[in-house]
């Protein structure tokens, strides 16, 4: 369906690839995609969407234009008709009734274009309302793919910085237990004179309890 010199089908699969070819979060079902190039061509369609309206009120007017041609050629016809039948009925007493017959065709001809303009309106209105139904729920998609890409992107932003801090926890712990390991080189070994008595091993350690 092309409407103001643009394929609109053709830009609506041209959104569908943008989300169908967006790489895919590891290990969920969501979708990273450009939203900056997602929303151009969402707003492409949303901006072509009112030539399509324009559209259709021209075919109205074009169509209108048409039933006013026919009807103008349908009361010429009539008019032509009830002139000559005026000409041959004279003087037989039938003019009344030629203008009954004339009246009933222009009542029927005015009746089926009176028909035909409703049903192009009513054509026209559920286009209208169709294509304002389609956009919704293409907004209403997109916005919900969004929101479900959001989530999980955030979900694994949240367990890749969780790896990494579990990642600088342990080196931490390793490092901590090198300096302790280095510091505890580093000191000096203790002298024997300096290293406390021990007291005789006849003495209790504890004092009896009594």
């Amino acid at each position: 369906m092309r409407l103001g010199g643009v394929d609109l089908q053709r830009e609506l699969n041209h959104l569908e690839e943008i989300l169908l070819d967006s790489p895919r979060v590891p290990l969920s079902r969501r979708t990273l995609i450009n939203e900056e190039q997602f929303l151009e061509q969402l707003d492409l369609v949303r901006l072509n969407l009112p030539s399509a309206f324009q559209e259709a009120a021209e075919i109205v007017v074009h169509k209108e234009d048409i039933l006013q041609e026919a009807e103008q050629y349908a009361q010429e016809i009539i008019a032509a008709a009830e002139q000559r039948a005026a000409q041959i009925l004279n003087d037989m007493g039938l003019v009344r009734q030629a203008e009954m017959e004339a009246m009933q065709i222009r009542q029927q001809v005015q009746q089926e274009c009176d028909t035909i303009q409703q049903q192009t309106l009513a054509d026209i209105d559920q286009m209208r309302r169709r294509a304002q139904q389609e956009l919704d729920e293409m907004q209403r998609r997109a916005l919900a793919e969004c929101e479900e890409i959001q989530a999980g992107a955030d979900d694994y932003a949240d367990r890749v910085l969780r790896d990494m801090e579990q990642q600088l926890t342990e080196m931490m712990r390793v490092v901590r237990n090198g300096r302790q390991q280095i510091q505890s080189e580093a000191l000096p070994p203790k002298s024997p004179q300096n290293s406390p008595r021990r007291a005789p091993e006849s003495q209790s350690r504890y004092p009896d309890r009594r």
